[in-house]
């Protein structure tokens, strides 16, 4: 394991995006859902803040966070340079923003009232379905991610408490995403607390990784037995 990439300020950028990039996501939606005329954080998707004449904000926010998690994804697979998750690991992440790029290119179509005057059942159009599948592979590769590092988590004294953390914030991004998707709902509310938790996961990731990036490499290194003489 080259230890000067580790800690080169390369990946440290690359690191820090991972934590800008979530935490900026999340404020942005949170106060644009606030004040938004017309919209409801109780009833309408986080996409379909995109749409109106302030939707380039919303649309701004995606592709920033994709590329700044995409960016993240690469620095991981520089610090996890064996052992399990190293590749699954960013990999997932990085289809997780390229996701996130794609749902900012390809936008929603208005439903659920919004924008106002719009009816309660979304408009298909080519780029809401692209919008809807990036959306969904989003989800499927983010919660995919916290499983198979929540494994590697299981295998390293430094890092076990990451595990069940891991793998609870991969159920309920998984859970509340397929819940907000169902009829009846608030599906507002559900998908927020999905984004929050699975988010949040990777702003701490990045996070601990940036203030002791060698650490994530310690399970990597078994101590050689010592052989009788």
């Amino acid at each position: 394991m080259n230890q000067t990439e580790v800690t080169a300020p390369s990946t440290r950028w690359l690191l820090a995006g991972g934590v800008i990039g979530p935490v900026l996501f999340v404020l942005v939606f949170l106060v644009e859902g606030a004040t938004r005329p017309g919209y409801s954080a109780w009833r309408n998707f986080v996409s379909q803040l995109s749409l109106s004449d302030q939707g380039w904000e919303q649309v701004a926010n995606f592709l920033i966070c994709g590329v700044l998690c995409l960016g993240f994804a690469i620095g991981l697979r520089r610090i996890l340079r064996s052992g399990k998750g190293s590749i699954g690991g960013p990999i997932l992440l990085g289809i997780f923003g390229l996701s996130l790029i794609s749902a900012g290119i390809f936008v929603t179509g208005p439903g659920l009232g919004y924008p106002p005057g719009a009816p309660v059942h979304s408009q298909e159009s080519a780029h809401a379905v692209i919008h809807a599948l990036s959306g969904l592979l989003a989800f499927i590769s983010l919660a995919a991610a916290c499983f198979v590092l929540a494994r590697r988590f299981a295998g390293d004294p430094i890092w076990r408490g990451w595990a069940p953390y891991s793998a609870v914030s991969g159920a309920i991004v998984a859970g509340f995403f397929v819940a907000s998707v169902s009829p009846g709902v608030p599906a507002g509310l559900l998908q927020r607390i999905a984004i929050i938790a699975g988010w949040a996961w990777i702003a701490a990731l990045a996070w601990r990784l940036l203030r002791s990036p060698r650490a994530a490499v310690a399970a990597d290194v078994r101590p050689m037995r010592r052989v009788a003489g």
